[in-house]
This record gives structure tokens, sequence and C-alpha cells, in this order.
């Protein structure tokens, strides 16, 4: 895993609980805590932070990842703002994701290995991912998703269809988007 995920995380932790409650997240990970963007760590640091974050936190596992995905949104729209400028909407952001974002993030972070989406466009107001990865990270690509949605000050409805935590093959997630007048009437 890149050294930017470790250090977005850093980031999440100490801008809303302080940087004590970081380095105390480490040492009961033991782990160093030592991380450069362009580095590569073992998967299994970025658990044993999440599992130690867990107890600390007082959160499940699942929301501390979820969290950390809602909350990285606004580090990333500040380091790289033309992956956002770009696209006017949570739907089209997304959408973006394997055509336009990841290759990038390749470029800026070589060896990054990122997860693949498939999207079902079907419906104008809602759009089926199915997500994929190794490292079974559904809850922050939901974090993500969500974090994207208040980052474009949009409301929308996530679901988890299906989950690869559950021994499922793949992740689906289905959100949905409301629109102007769902908003006024309040549904």
């Amino acid at each position: 895993m890149k050294g930017i995920v470790f250090n977005l995380l850093e980031d999440v932790v100490s801008n809303r609980f302080g940087d004590d409650t970081w380095d105390d997240i480490l040492e009961d990970a033991q782990v160093e805590g030592v991380y450069t963007t362009l580095g590569n760590y073992p998967d299994d640091e970025l658990f044993k932070i999440v599992s130690a974050a867990s107890k600390i936190l007082h959160m499940p596992c699942q929301e501390v990842i979820r969290f950390f995905g809602q909350n990285s949104i606004p580090l990333m729209a500040t380091a790289h703002p033309e992956f956002f400028s770009a696209h006017g909407n949570t739907r089209a952001f997304i959408l973006a994701l394997n055509t336009i974002i990841h290759p990038e993030v390749r470029k800026l972070y070589p060896g990054a290995q990122v997860p693949v989406f498939e999207f079902d466009t079907s419906s104008s107001n809602q759009l089926i991912i199915t997500y994929s990865s190794p490292r079974k990270l559904c809850r922050f690509a939901q974090g993500l998703i969500e974090g994207t949605a208040a980052y474009f000050g949009e409301t929308i409805e996530l679901q988890h269809l299906a989950c690869m935590q559950q021994g499922d093959p793949a992740c689906i997630l289905q959100v949905v988007f409301s629109t102007i007048s769902d908003q006024k009437e309040g549904k």
C-alpha cells in the first residue's frame, strides 16, 4: 500500500482527534508510523492501525475505514483540486474513477494498486457500483463516495447490496442521488 494512504489516515485522525491520539494508535498497533508518500508498505500495517484505532476511538473497524474515507475527501480536494474541478457532481466524479482519476493516481504514485469499479448507469438518479479489490476496502470506497457527495453538497442514499466481507465475490453498492425536488419535499 502506498504511503499516501497512511499519510491521509494520519491527517484525518490528527485533525479530528489530535496528534496524541494518532501516537496512541501507532503505539497500540506496534508500528513505526513513519511513511513517505511514495513508499510502499504492507497492507497488514494498515489493518493493524485500523484495529488499534477501533479500540482507541471506540468504533468498529469497518466504521473506522468508512470514517477515514469520508474525511479523506476534503484533504484530497485540497491536494489535487484538478480531480474535483473537472467534475460538477458526485455521479460524474465516480464515473471518472477508472478512466481519468485512477490513471492519474498511478502517474502520481507509481505502483499504486487501485480497485476496479464497474458501473450500471441505466438509471439517471442512481448508480450500481461493483467494487473489486483484493484488499476488500469497500467501506473505504463507501466513505469516499459519501465524502464526495458532501464535497459537492449533494444528498445521497447508499446501500451495500453485496459485500466481499460477507463472502460475496465483489461488493455491490447502490447510490441513489436525491433531486432538488426530492430535497424540497423532504424525501
